[in-house]
C-alpha cells in the first residue's frame, strides 16, 4: 500500500465520486487525485469521464471511469462490483450526483418533481446501498472510511419555487445524520455538505423563468462559489484524523445572505 505523506495524505485510499462529469464532482475527483487517492469517476457521460481521467493521469494521478446512471440500481451495483474486483473496494465515497429544477408548485411540473426525486433521493440510495458494505469493510481494515453526501443550503433555508428540490436536499442532510449515528461506531464517518450557490451545470437545467431571473440577479450582486471551493472542502473532510467527523458543513458565498 502506498505510504501517506503530507503532500499526498490520501495515498492508498480508493475514492468513488458520482456526478463526476462536471461541476463539483469533476473538481472533487481532480482534487482527491491530487491528494493521492485512486479515484473512480462515475456518471452517465462516458466521453466527459474519459477526458477527466486523461487530465488526472497527466497530473500524475490514477483514475478509473465507469459510465453509469445512478438511478439504475443494477448498473450501480455492477459498478460497485467492478470497484471491489479491480481496486479492492472503496473507502471514500463522495455521493454528489443531483439535479435542481425549480418551479412554482402550481405549475404541476410533475415530470420535474419526479426527476429530482429519482436522482437526488433514489440515486443517492442506490449508491449508498451498493457501496456501504465496502466502506464498512475498509473502515474495519484501515480504521477509517468516509461517506460524504452533497446536500444544499436549501435543506435549511426557504427558497420559494424550490420546494421539491429543497425537500430532496433536506432528506440528504437528515439521512446523513442518521447514517453517521449508525455507521460511526464502525469507523465510517458520514458528512453532509451544504453549499450555497455554486457556478455549475445545475443552473443550465433550470427552465422556470422566475427562477432563471432570480439566479441571474444573484450572479450580478454576489460572487458565486466555484466547484473548486467545494472540492477543497471535500478534501479537507477526508484528510482529517480518523477521530474527527464533520457532521454537516455549510459553505456559503460571502455575499449570499441566506
Amino acid at each position: 500500500m502506498t505510504t501517506q505523506t503530507s503532500s499526498k495524505p490520501l495515498a492508498g485510499r480508493i475514492a468513488v465520486v458520482t456526478g463526476a462529469s462536471s461541476g463539483i464532482g469533476e473538481a472533487s475527483a481532480e482534487h482527491l487525485a491530487d491528494l493521492g487517492a485512486r479515484v473512480v469517476v462515475l456518471a452517465r457521460r462516458a466521453e466527459r469521464l474519459d477526458d477527466l481521467v486523461t487530465r488526472i493521469e497527466k497530473s500524475g494521478g490514477e483514475a478509473l471511469a465507469i459510465a453509469a446512471d445512478v438511478t439504475d440500481a443494477a448498473a450501480v451495483q455492477a459498478a460497485a462490483d467492478r470497484v471491489a474486483a479491480e481496486l479492492g473496494g472503496a473507502d471514500l465515497l463522495f455521493n454528489n450526483a443531483g439535479v435542481m429544477l425549480p418551479a412554482p408548485v402550481e405549475e404541476l411540473a410533475t415530470d420535474q418533481w419526479q426527476r429530482q426525486i429519482d436522482l437526488n433521493i433514489t440515486g443517492l440510495m442506490n449508491i449508498i446501498g451498493a457501496f456501504t458494505p465496502q466502506l464498512v469493510k475498509a473502515a474495519g481494515e484501515r480504521g477509517v472510511a468516509d461517506l460524504i453526501n452533497t446536500s444544499s443550503i436549501a435543506a435549511q433555508n426557504i427558497f420559494p419555487t424550490f420546494a421539491v428540490y429543497s425537500g430532496t436536499k433536506a432528506y440528504v442532510t437528515h439521512l446523513s445524520r442518521h447514517l453517521r449515528a449508525e455507521l460511526g461506531a464502525k469507523k465510517v464517518r458520514v458528512s453532509a455538505i451544504e453549499p450555497g450557490i455554486v457556478g455549475t451545470e445545475l443552473q443550465s437545467h433550470v427552465t422556470d423563468e422566475g427562477a432563471l431571473e432570480w439566479l441571474a440577479g444573484s450572479q450580478e450582486t454576489m460572487e458565486w462559489l466555484t466547484p473548486q471551493d467545494v472540492a477543497q472542502t471535500v478534501g479537507f473532510i477526508a484528510t482529517l484524523p480518523p477521530r474527527v467527523n464533520l457532521q454537516q458543513v455549510t459553505i456559503m458565498p460571502t455575499g449570499q445572505a441566506g
